[in-house]
């Protein structure tokens, strides 16, 4: 006779929290393993159309058709660091431009200083040796870890090429493993699971895709119009890295401001620099991320800033960018698991974006036209509440 077991809520609870402590320390130790493995799985599902279209429209055989994908995605990375190397070498030439810039801003800052503070040149040169000697230390132990780290991630650069060629050389193999891990009955609800985080993954990439493209072409033609001398080189690069959420955009300013005294050291360039990044930003924003990206992926806003921290700890850059589609591929489960569906509703975001007005839709951002409602059927059984169906929730589900 087969007993079962209903463990109570404490006892649930702390197998959770145990499995969830288990699987962050294990990602974190083999960190160097993990990601250029996920990396690559992104990847391999942004290629698989490719490798497709070869097969069957151009009748490559299938070794051939993944060989052929996994070279142009290496050429078109290899072109875009060409590039960057190239305007970089350019950009390196004008240092010494740059530095006699800075130099004038920094005279100019401490006359107004000394001018509306009192404070002379030798007292503030004082304030900043005693500010900045501590960090020296600190800066030179940065800039190792820095190398360091950087190191790495040129070696499991190399490898991504390698994983993805082998996933997608394999793709059948590992689907029918999977299929083996699951009795003949969840074959179908399985199939269901790969099919839709292979759609949230490809929508998401291509999103992100289109966002970086906009984003180097509005900074791109800003700058120009500004007066900046590497302006398609800055929109390139702040292209790049707005693909790290939230840090990247950062690196994006100060580099920009940097290459605006290669021209001139007029504080005005600086600040048309400024007002055309504010400008790119609100756009993207408000118009490139609701509509490109987060119609890809429904992912409410506080759930994405914790996962997209916690995958920074875990992994540095390379976290913060698997953070999203990571917990995209887990709305999905969670939305087609029993018991778990909760959680995926937890980690949607069904809040109606817009309303129309005279025929434009503009943003909106108001609970009170959820789709979701709660009917008490009376004070006694306060707890019997009715959920209906929302669009988090998979589509066969119609209870």
């Amino acid at each position: 006779m087969n007993d079962v077991y209903k463990f109570p809520f404490y006892a649930k609870l702390a197998f959770v929290l145990v499995s969830l402590i288990s699987i962050f320390f294990v990602f974190y130790i083999a960190q160097g393993i993990i990601v250029p493995l996920l990396v690559a799985v992104l990847f391999a599902i942004l290629l698989r159309p490719i490798m497709l279209f070869l097969k069957s429209k151009l009748r490559f055989p299938h070794i051939l058709a993944v060989i052929v994908s996994v070279l142009l995605f290496v050429v078109f990375i290899i072109g875009i660091i060409t590039f960057l190397s190239w305007q970089i070498s350019d950009f390196v030439s004008d240092w010494d431009k740059i530095q006699s810039n800075i130099k004038i801003h920094i005279a100019n800052l401490q006359t107004y200083v000394r001018d509306h503070f009192n404070i002379s040149n030798k007292e503030q040169e004082e304030y900043i040796n005693s500010a900045t000697s501590d960090s020296l230390k600190s800066g030179k132990q940065m800039i190792g870890s820095t190398l360091m780290s950087f190191t790495d991630t040129l070696f499991n650069l190399a490898l991504v090429p390698i994983y993805m060629f082998l996933f997608l050389l394999y793709r059948t193999h590992f689907i029918k493993f999977l299929c083996k891990l699951f009795k003949p009955q969840y074959h179908e609800k399985l199939q269901d699971i790969l099919g839709n985080v292979k759609l949230a993954v490809k929508s998401y990439l291509v999103g992100l895709t289109i966002q970086l493209i906009s984003v180097a072409t509005l900074t791109s033609i800003g700058l120009w119009i500004v007066g900046v001398k590497y302006a398609i080189l800055l929109g390139v690069i702040t292209g790049i890295l707005n693909l790290i959420p939230y840090v990247g955009i950062m690196f994006a300013y100060v580099i920009s401001i940097f290459a605006s005294l290669t021209g001139s050291p007029d504080l005005s360039l600086v600040i048309g620099v400024l007002i055309v990044n504010a400008v790119v930003q609100f756009i993207d924003n408000n118009i490139l991320v609701p509509i490109v990206v987060s119609s890809k992926v429904e992912i409410n806003a506080l759930v994405s800033i914790v996962g997209i921290i916690i995958g920074g700890s875990l992994a540095g850059v390379a976290g913060m960018f698997l953070a999203i589609p990571l917990l995209a591929i887990l709305k999905v489960i969670f939305d087609r698991i029993d018991g778990l569906d909760p959680w995926g509703y937890l980690v949607g975001d069904d809040l109606p974006k817009t309303y129309e007005w005279n025929h434009i839709r503009l943003p909106l951002y108001n609970y009170e036209n959820s789709t979701d409602t709660i009917n008490v059927i009376n004070k006694d059984e306060a707890s019997a509440t009715i959920f209906t169906e929302t669009t988090t929730s998979p589509e066969n589900k119609n209870e």
